[in-house]
């Protein structure tokens, strides 16, 4: 199980705002909350955090490198074991973070369940994500908007086609 601090937002309220040409205040609570669930959808679809922010989940250890199944992967600040909490020394296992944000723990005793403490997220704050997936987050929180009444159904396809260039293979969620 994946515990994470609430996700910084990378797309401000008055950027939906002006994006979906609301100029009153009336309407801000809703396109509030379509702005959380667009960048939440925008997580699941990317299999990324986007914003960095604290974690901490459980991990049964495997044989050799044990994958962390959340990307990408910052920092792993402590590892605990989960049947008494016992703090793991830093120097009786190894961590290595990839290329891609995938993170790998080695020297864990196979079996076992652990809870892993780190940070994952892309950025450190929203403007450092890359615009297009900025981009999407506005366009289908209006998107969203405009179609409150009826049913959405699938992403937009402008909205992937600016995502799916970051979007990471999710095999290990």
């Amino acid at each position: 199980m994946v515990r994470q601090d609430k996700p910084a937002l990378c797309v401000s309220l008055p950027e939906v705002q002006a994006y979906a040409r609301v100029e009153t205040g009336e309407e801000e609570a809703l396109l509030a909350g379509l702005l959380r669930t667009a960048s939440e959808l925008c997580e699941t679809f990317l299999n990324q955090a986007l914003v960095a922010r604290d974690f901490e989940l459980d991990l049964r250890a495997g044989e050799g490198w044990t994958l962390v199944p959340l990307q990408p992967v910052r920092s792993v600040s402590s590892i605990r074991r989960a049947s008494d909490g016992e703090l793991l020394a830093p120097g009786s296992y190894r961590c290595d973070v990839d290329y891609e944000g995938r993170g790998h723990i080695a020297g864990l005793p196979r079996g076992e369940t652990f809870i892993v403490s780190g940070s994952a997220g892309m950025a450190t704050d929203g403007n450092g994500v890359p615009e297009p997936i900025r981009q999407g987050i506005l366009r289908l929180a209006a998107f969203m908007f405009t179609n409150r009444d009826g049913q959405i159904g699938d992403l937009p396809k402008a909205v992937t086609a600016l995502w799916r260039p970051y979007r990471k293979a999710g095999l290990c969620r």
